[in-house]
């Protein structure tokens, strides 16, 4: 066993020496993507530190305008909401005054009617009724003179040429 024993340090020594070139070339490596990535980002931001400056200062500007936007915005809003509600309440108004207006001239008109239907029943009562009472006199006046005057006639045989116009102008009276 003694003999493998200076053979076993010599691979235990070049595994040794090996892995420390190993963590040397990571080492070397990792330094040199170190120093990449710290280039990368001093690139990144002098690039992107002015464009982030720049809209800092924009934001800086505008955010008063921003404020002053949502703020009349606001106020727009309320106006519309107030003006909305004045206009509702002016229709509301109007539609019910158009109402109590409509009712009233229906109430108008059905007494005009009423009033009309009335005269007319009195103008039948009061002219009418006695017209035909009236009328119906003279037709009985007139059945009975007729009646009479047939009474009154001779007999055909013995009437003359003239009897029959004076007949007729009786009739025409």
């Amino acid at each position: 066993m003694q003999s493998w024993m200076p053979f076993f340090v010599m691979v235990t020594a070049v595994a040794v020496v090996l892995q420390m070139v190993i963590l040397a070339a990571l080492f070397f490596q990792l330094r040199r993507l170190m120093e990449e990535m710290n280039r990368v980002i001093s690139d990144l931001n002098a690039r992107l530190g002015p464009i982030l400056t720049r809209v800092q200062i924009l934001l800086e500007e505008t955010q008063p305008r921003i404020s002053n936007l949502v703020a009349d915005a606001s106020h727009i809003v309320y106006l519309a909401r107030t003006q909305a509600q004045k206009v509702d309440r002016v229709f509301s108004e109007a539609a019910e005054r158009l109402r109590a207006q409509l009712v009233h001239a229906d109430r108008i008109l059905t007494g005009a009617l009423e009033a009309v239907e009335e005269a007319g029943s009195q103008f039948r009562r009061s002219v009418w009724a006695p017209f035909h009472k009236a009328s119906a006199l003279v037709q009985g006046i007139k059945v009975g003179l007729d009646f009479l005057r047939s009474r009154k006639r001779p007999s055909p045989s013995s009437s003359s040429p003239d009897e029959p116009a004076a007949q007729e102008e009786e009739l025409f009276i």
